[in-house]
C-alpha cells in the first residue's frame, strides 16, 4: 500500500510541475521523479527486490544496452 501512495505523490509532483512550470523545469523535475517511480514499479510489482542478485544483473544489463543503443541513436541523429 505505502508503495502505491509512493506512486501517486510522485505522479502529483510530475503533474504539478509540468502545469506550474511549463517548460524546462517542468521536464527536469519530470526527469528525476520519473527513474524514481520506474524504480518502485520494478522493485515491488515486478518483484526484483525479491530476486536473486543475477536476475537483477541479468536486468541492468539490458537497460544498459537500451540505454548505450538509445544514445548512439541520439547522437546519430544530431550528426546529421
Amino acid at each position: 500500500f505505502s508503495v502505491f501512495v509512493a506512486l501517486i505523490i510522485l505522479t502529483t509532483i510530475t503533474v504539478a510541475a509540468s502545469v506550474m512550470y511549463p517548460g524546462k523545469i517542468g521536464i527536469a523535475v519530470a526527469m528525476v521523479v520519473t527513474p524514481v517511480k520506474a524504480t518502485l514499479i520494478l522493485m515491488y510489482f515486478m518483484h526484483l527486490k525479491f530476486e536473486r542478485p543475477v536476475f537483477v544483473i541479468m536486468f541492468l544489463v539490458a537497460v544498459a544496452i537500451l540505454a548505450l543503443v538509445m544514445g548512439l541513436t541520439i547522437v546519430d541523429y544530431q550528426y546529421r
